[in-house]
């Protein structure tokens, strides 16, 4: 396997951000080579107090603040600003995810960073606007952005994205990509002689959810209304033994396989299902019919006949099932992280950089090396 890159290898990351979206930003940087200092309040990151924990540790901390070093700093305090303003002085990238203004209050702002600095700001609803000031949350973005009303179940209840915090991780990902763009403008800024110049980014969660559903949004602006649901009968179904299954389909003659396979092969042929714009119109009377015959037999079952067929089809796994999966233990595709504080636990291997087994920070483990570091 080649070497996991890393390209940000000598980057100082100055991380005052807290919860998710910024966190998981700075930890990529991290997996890339860059030393990260995440500055904490004395109570520490407000991730720590979630979900399984032990002491001041919790695995929601260790998933977003992987490689990074942890200082305390009370930025309430003369002692804890002047720190932080000397951590600034050096930093290559800055972070923060206050509301805005908070963070100019507290001095973490671009005009604190080197002349080159590249300072991330992300909020709810971005640096300005009426809704500037809105505090927000995952699940409340999701509903605003339309999210919400876009995941409507096969019961036709419109859902957030459960136990996975979508918006927060898109945003996470495309403050990484924003800081990515920075920095490779200034290397092009260098390599042609040009003093590289600050760059300020406003990342919000509200502008991470749209353009996650930029497809969604440019349809129904182009059409003035919602456009008819397409690929029914496609969705979960449950298997006799209360397992669920997922199939998708793509093309006509899928749907025609699907009937057949299920010993329905009247339904490819009834004029009221006999294409995508039909079965949607007639949805409320096809899926019963559909959720009927596949609760007759066990879900492994009808996923080794639709495979085996070749449709897109596949059990619905927990994090659990997917773990015992003979295809990810076959390709490493989760490797055991030893976090002191808490034990091992398993992590997926980053998309495209590979294996990053690297604990996360206790609160405050690395206060006074940081601040020997410059000066205090």
């Amino acid at each position: 396997m080649a070497e996991r890159p890393q390209p940000y290898h000598g980057l100082f990351v100055l991380d005052a951000s807290q919860g998710i979206a910024g966190p998981y930003c700075a930890s990529q940087l991290a997996a890339c080579g860059a030393d990260v200092v995440k500055i904490e309040p004395p109570a520490g990151d407000w991730s720590r107090g979630l979900g399984t924990r032990e002491g001041t540790q919790s695995v929601m901390h260790v998933s977003f603040n992987r490689g990074k070093r942890s200082a305390v700093l009370d930025l309430q305090a003369p002692s804890g600003k002047a720190a932080m303003l000397k951590l600034a002085a050096r930093a290559d990238v800055m972070l923060e995810a206050f509301r805005p203004g908070v963070a100019a209050r507290l001095g973490i702002q671009p005009e604190a960073g080197k002349p080159d600095v590249v300072f991330l700001s992300i909020s709810g609803f971005g640096q300005h606007g009426p809704y500037a000031e809105r505090p927000a949350t995952d699940s409340v973005v999701q509903a605003f952005s339309g999210m919400v009303a876009l995941n409507a179940g096969m019961d036709g209840v419109p859902h957030r994205t459960g136990g996975v915090m979508m918006v927060d991780m898109v945003t996470g990902l495309s403050a990484m990509i924003a800081v990515q763009a920075a920095i490779a403008e200034q290397a092009q800024d260098r390599a042609s002689g040009t003093a590289p110049r600050r760059r300020v980014l406003d990342v919000s969660l509200m502008q991470s959810a749209a353009a996650l559903m930029g497809f969604n949004i440019a349809e129904q602006g182009f059409l003035g209304q919602a456009p008819p649901l397409v690929n029914v009968p496609a969705g979960t179904y449950q298997g006799s033994d209360g397992r669920w299954l997922m199939v998708a389909m793509l093309r006509e003659p899928e749907y025609q396989t699907f009937c057949r396979l299920i010993e329905q092969p009247e339904l490819a042929t009834d004029p009221r299902f006999d294409s995508f714009p039909n079965r949607a119109q007639h949805r409320e009377t096809l899926l019963p019919i559909l959720r009927a015959a596949l609760i007759t037999r066990p879900a492994a079952e009808w996923v080794a006949r639709f495979q085996g067929a070749r449709m897109l089809c596949d059990l619905v796994n927990a994090p659990l099932d997917w773990l015992a999966e003979p295809h990810v233990r076959a390709v490493g595709a989760a490797l055991p992280l030893a976090q002191p504080g808490l034990g091992t636990m398993p992590f997926p291997k980053l998309p495209g950089l590979g294996p990053w087994s690297v604990p996360a920070p206790a609160l405050g483990e690395h206060t006074a090396e940081v601040l020997r570091e410059v000066g205090l």
